[in-house]
């Protein structure tokens, strides 16, 4: 139990449980960090491939994926492994059904699960070995001290009903929860409803809520957070489409990087017709995600003190937005990211109409800008061929999605909630995996 009296939230933290299968990578990665939330953690074992089936989403993500963004997923495990320090390969018979495993954990002592999930990750994906296998299922328990009779025992009885009722049950409640996918974090509280935050990388969050940040209610404790970077002398180019919430986001912390991005406006839809991604990937995903999604937008709004609200009318085109984004670049950072700023606040705060002339105009006014002309100059022909350029010159860099990043010409790093590896880029860091 985790007693949390700092006068900000005060509120009793009963436990915090981590939902995952032994097929995720991520969910490896979160439970080789889970003990520095300094919690005792209730391993919470489900089938994932129960979960994707039971909300719609067929295989789960991971088969859907453009090339580019497959690539950049593997190479976003790769990183987190370098930061985390902890060993990781890509098994080449992943995904495989992990079942027998979760039985046969399931029929271990509970007492020893913290030796037992270990070693069958390790198995998985340290040493990329065949987990459907009893006898590598076996060898992984008896090399984490397992006792032998204990891990006979429990291979012995991972098909009875019990142990596969079980293995459903923990499954039901796991999408009874909201959870769409692993790791999933149900952060259980006192006298309040349970928090989901999904994903390797929320520690941040998770020490927050620790600490008494309930993130449905406002800023974290001390305020919102900032980034911290310190970086030397690099060259960032930044692709952003303002109809992204999660662009809109980004912009409003650019500056704290240190650096001058150059600006890169593109227009998002196009780019997802050419890799064959579904215009409004919100649109596409299961439901249960969806809703945890508006839940991601609301919480990175609080974590950096922004305003953010679902627009009335969504999606808009922003073809004009993003032409203006164009001009404003053009006279420098300062200009271009005020304007694009304002743009996304206009759509993501204040419920504006971009595809409206008249509120484009005044937006470009009040950013000190010449708006009935700059609107105007967006029916110019090289406006319009700035903008495909730009566009094809993210398709060329392998930009999938928006924000992206991509320092000094080599790594790419999509979404505002990377900004700890763009500045770690920034200061001189080389992810081995681009």
């Amino acid at each position: 139990m985790y007693i949390v009296t700092a006068g900000y939230n005060d509120m009793v933290i009963a436990k915090i449980e981590l939902w995952f299968d032994f097929s995720c990578p991520y969910a490896y990665l979160a439970s080789r960090r889970a003990d520095q939330l300094g919690m005792a953690i209730d391993w919470r074992p489900m089938l994932l491939g129960g979960v994707f089936r039971a909300i719609g989403a067929g295989d789960g993500p991971m088969a859907t994926l453009s090339p580019a963004k497959a690539r950049h997923n593997l190479a976003d495990m790769q990183r987190y492994a370098e930061l985390f320090d902890v060993p990781f390969q890509m098994p080449p018979a992943h995904p495989m059904r992990t079942v027998r495993a979760l039985r046969t954990l399931l029929g271990l002592p509970r007492a020893t699960w913290s030796q037992a999930i270990p070693a069958i990750y390790a198995a998985y994906w340290q040493r990329a070995e065949d987990i459907t296998a009893d006898a590598v299922i076996a060898a992984a328990l008896v090399g984490a001290g397992l006792a032998a009779d204990a891990i006979a025992t429990a291979l012995a009885h991972a098909d009875d009903e019990a142990i596969k009722a079980e293995l459903r049950a923990r499954t039901d409640e796991a999408i009874a929860l909201g959870i769409f996918g692993a790791p999933a974090w149900i952060v259980r509280r006192d006298d309040r409803p349970p928090i989901l935050v999904w994903g390797q990388d929320r520690f941040d969050w998770l020490l927050a809520i620790r600490d008494g940040w309930d993130p449905e209610a406002g800023p974290p404790p001390g305020g919102p957070r900032t980034i911290v970077a310190t970086p030397n002398a690099r060259a960032v180019d930044f692709y952003f489409d303002v109809s992204s919430p999660f662009a809109y986001l980004a912009l409003t912390q650019l500056h704290a990087l240190g650096v001058e991005p150059r600006l890169r406006p593109i227009l998002v839809g196009a780019l997802f017709k050419e890799l064959g991604t579904a215009n409004v990937p919100l649109f596409a995903y299961p439901a249960p995600k969806l809703r945890h999604i508006g839940l991601e937008m609301t919480r990175w709004a609080a974590w950096w003190g922004e305003r953010l609200a679902m627009p009335t009318k969504f999606p808009q085109r922003t073809v004009a937005a993003q032409r203006l984004c164009v001009l404003a670049a053009r006279e420098g950072f300062a200009v271009g990211l005020r304007v694009a700023r304002a743009l996304g606040r206009a759509m993501w705060a204040e419920d504006r109409d971009l595809e409206d002339p008249a509120t484009l105009v005044a937006i470009v006014d009040a950013c000190g800008c010449p708006g009935a002309a700059w609107v105007a100059r967006c029916a110019d022909a090289d406006v319009k061929q700035a903008l495909v350029e730009s566009t094809a010159a993210a398709r060329a860099a392998n930009v999938f999605g928006v924000p992206t990043f991509v320092v000094d010409g080599e790594t790419l790093i999509w979404g505002q909630d990377r900004f700890d590896l763009v500045a770690r880029a920034l200061a001189g860091w080389k992810p081995v995996h681009g």
